[in-house]
């Protein structure tokens, strides 16, 4: 039987009970089982199979093979499409409140999911996972997730999470958080350069020296500024009398680099992040560079949804192995 009603068409066999009292099927009701109960309700409850199953963290599939066995078994067509609407046919309702009365008279309790709390310093949440959480968000409409971006030394340092991801100069991940974590992860290591957006700056005419710089402005991100590791940058900033423009939003540094011919630090994947940048290698002696280091909270990392956030994170840096290669 399909999920839309019949339409009383020869050869379509129509289940729908009448309009007036409910027949003895919803006896039925007592006996089905808890899962695809839920399945049902959670299905009327969104008007959608495949908001339904994000919401359970199912395939679509299987739900909907639950629902039409149910509907099999039941005799009764349960949701009809009105347009592109899902809604409940006749018997659907009926079905809904015999299983709402259920619910109550058996007093189930009601299981409510704790919230996972991500820190993540702010540049590798934009560059690296932001596409990824969206995608584990869009698969698992019942996570609930809390994103704490992480902006200075200062935040990691006075934030608890379960899963923390963050960027440390030198071979230690010190300073990292100050609650007990698992042994630290190193992930990758980030090597930066000035970046030009590629539309302001033709190959023959790209700067090769500091010197060069001088003909163009300068952006920078207001938590960079204290970085011991990016000294040399920020001394060439801070000599600066002119033609410089400090920012507290590292999205809204990308946007100056992209759109008013500035030049700024960057990691060294950005070109292959944002095609229309371009990096500047060779205009500094001494690299500049950044260590990435993941670690999960010890009283929280043996839940389910912890080490599923954990290993998101570890596929997303190993998919993404070339582009810390530069």
């Amino acid at each position: 039987m399909s999920f839309i009603e019949s339409t009383g068409r020869q050869g379509t066999t129509d289940y729908r009970s009448p309009p007036h009292t409910p027949g003895p099927w919803l006896a039925l009701a007592a006996g089905i089982e808890d899962e695809v109960a839920q399945y049902f309700m959670v299905s009327a409850r969104c008007g959608c199979f495949m908001q339904a199953a994000r919401s359970l963290n199912v395939r679509a599939t299987l739900l909907r093979k639950q629902l039409a066995q149910l509907e099999e078994r039941l005799q009764r067509s349960l949701f009809s499409f009105q347009g592109s609407a899902l809604t409940l046919s006749r018997d659907g309702q009926q079905l809904h409140e015999q299983l709402t009365a259920l619910a109550h008279e058996r007093k189930l309790p009601v299981v409510e999911q704790r919230s996972i709390r991500l820190a993540v310093a702010e540049s590798l949440l934009h560059d690296i996972l932001g596409r990824d959480l969206v995608a584990l968000l869009r698969r698992n409409a019942s996570i609930r997730l809390e994103i704490i971006s992480l902006d200075s030394e200062l935040a990691l340092q006075t934030i608890s999470a379960d899963v923390v991801l963050w960027l440390a100069a030198g071979d230690s991940p010190l300073p990292g958080p100050t609650f007990a974590t698992s042994e630290p992860q190193h992930l990758a290591q980030l090597n930066y350069l000035p970046h030009i957006a590629k539309r302001y700056s033709r190959v023959t005419s790209r700067p090769d020296s500091v010197d060069d710089l001088a003909d163009f402005m300068l952006v920078q991100w207001q938590h960079e500024r204290q970085i011991e590791s990016f000294r040399p940058w920020n001394n060439l900033v801070e000599q600066r009398l002119a033609g410089v423009v400090t920012l507290q939003s590292y999205e809204l540094m990308l946007d100056m680099i992209r759109c008013s011919a500035c030049i700024g630090l960057l990691p060294g994947y950005m070109s292959r992040y944002d095609r229309s940048l371009v990096a500047l290698p060779g205009l500094f002696s001494e690299p500049m560079q950044h260590q990435v280091w993941l670690a999960v909270n010890t009283d929280s990392g043996e839940e389910a949804e912890v080490q599923m956030l954990a290993q998101l994170i570890r596929n997303t840096f190993a998919e993404r192995r070339e582009w810390f290669q530069s």
